[in-house]
């Protein structure tokens, strides 16, 4: 216990957390301090650049081997399964949710954050943590069968659901996903050569400008947080820090079971405890458009994200640290 209270300490003193808490304090106190979109667009599509490039080079260095198939297999039934313990989860605690609405907030818990994802890998860096290159594959592989689970969970209850080739679009060309992945490719195409023309420009930068992206998120979550109004009820916001607990468990069983490094197993539990705020809202708007927005990204991005942030991510290291001895 001393051990994983000492690691989370130290975590929530880094630059990364505390430029989050920076833009989240502002914007609860109604700080005028913005980004404006197109630098923040920007910054994001770099992080998804560097470290879906880095990802792939080190899998050209270590080589695609059965485990690489495995952690990918295991977090497509992770994004497939965890819809429905959040769905369950959330009817239960917060009796007065709709099933469509269930449904909606059963698909984001069921897919990834990769901003949470990026977080917790450059946290792993800089305490010198080793994880599997590979994880950003399992990460991109995670985003899409939540948002089917979810759909089935609306379809049983009567909701309805709209599944068409818009939605497939939504689904499959993402920017996100065609961005990691795609820089993930790449990176594993041109290996150590790649990475060694590239290395200026997506290593030295790559801390300073996720600090700066995380300011901006900690103000969009504290907007989301301030104009949620009465949607915040007392079980939603139980669900909102429960939930990412119990898909870290499931993270856990799963990378201790694929006998990831201790780096991996955090990983993977921060994947499994993260939510979309990114890719299953634009989904979810041409799925289910009677679902309500206020609700999902609330809990997403306003209780979730930062809980992940600030407390989940030492936790989810602590713990992997101490149950593999690395």
């Amino acid at each position: 216990m001393e051990q994983i209270l000492t690691l989370a300490g130290q975590n929530l003193l880094s630059p990364v957390i505390l430029f989050f808490v920076l833009g989240l304090g502002a914007s609860l106190a109604r700080s005028d301090l913005t980004f404006p979109e197109a630098i923040a667009k920007g910054m994001s599509l770099y992080l998804l650049f560097a470290i879906g490039f880095k990802g792939g080079a080190s899998v050209a260095q270590h080589g695609a081997d059965l485990s690489l198939g495995l952690a990918v297999v295991a977090g497509v039934v992770l994004s497939f399964l965890l819809p429905f313990v959040a769905f369950a989860l959330l009817r239960a605690l917060a009796r007065g949710v709709s099933v469509t609405d269930a449904a909606a907030v059963a698909g984001h818990y069921g897919s990834i954050s990769i901003v949470t994802f990026v977080a917790a890998t450059s946290l792993l860096t800089a305490s010198g943590i080793a994880y599997e290159g590979y994880m950003v594959a399992v990460a991109a592989a995670m985003e899409a069968p939540a948002i089917v689970s979810a759909l089935w969970l609306a379809t049983r209850g009567g909701a309805g659901g709209k599944v068409d080739g818009d939605l497939w679009r939504e689904i499959l060309l993402n920017g996100s996903i065609v961005l990691l992945l795609g820089a993930f490719a790449i990176g594993w195409i041109t290996g150590e050569r790649g990475m060694a023309e590239i290395a200026p420009f997506i290593e030295a930068p790559f801390k300073g400008v996720l600090c700066l992206f995380l300011l901006d998120m900690g103000i969009v979550a504290g907007r989301e947080l301030r104009a949620a109004g009465r949607v915040v009820t007392p079980g939603v916001v139980a669900f909102g820090l429960v939930m990412p607990l119990v898909g870290a468990a499931f993270g856990l069983a799963a990378g201790l079971a694929l006998g990831l490094a201790a780096g991996g197993v955090a990983v993977m539990m921060t994947l499994s405890a993260s939510a979309s705020y990114i890719a299953v809202p634009a989904a979810m708007r041409v799925a289910l458009p009677r679902a309500n927005p206020a609700l999902y990204l609330t809990l997403a991005l306003g209780i979730t994200f930062p809980f992940n942030l600030t407390l989940g991510i030492p936790l989810y290291m602590a713990l992997a640290q101490s149950l593999t001895g690395g």
